[in-house]
């Protein structure tokens, strides 16, 4: 489970370090800083990922307090989004070592 979880954090990191490139270029190229919405970048990679996130927003789709934080996380940053994804991930699979040491019996 720790090698899921590790190996899901390290590509929830690549996506961050790729949106994150890809703002800076777009900010270099505007002369003003770019920070494309989650939901932007999502829909960028084709129309099913387009209806899947629009599916998500619907009013019968969940919750009230679902849709609001669905809603409020689709307008942050691509890169942000995906940094605290790959964090909590990394937490998730972390192993903490033993006190005692690596030689204690």
């Amino acid at each position: 489970m720790r090698l899921f979880l590790r190996i899901a954090s390290f590509l929830a990191l690549t996506a961050a370090v790729f949106a994150g490139t890809i703002d800076s270029i777009q900010s270099v190229a505007a002369s003003a800083p770019v920070m494309t919405p989650l939901a932007d970048g999502i829909e960028v990679l084709g129309p099913d990922a387009a209806g899947w996130v629009q599916s998500l927003q619907r009013a019968d789709a969940g919750p009230a307090f679902w849709l609001t934080a669905l809603h409020w996380m689709f307008k942050q940053p691509a890169f942000a989004v995906f940094l605290v994804i790959a964090l909590l991930l990394w937490m998730a699979g972390y192993r903490k070592r033993p006190a005692a040491g690596r030689f204690a019996a």
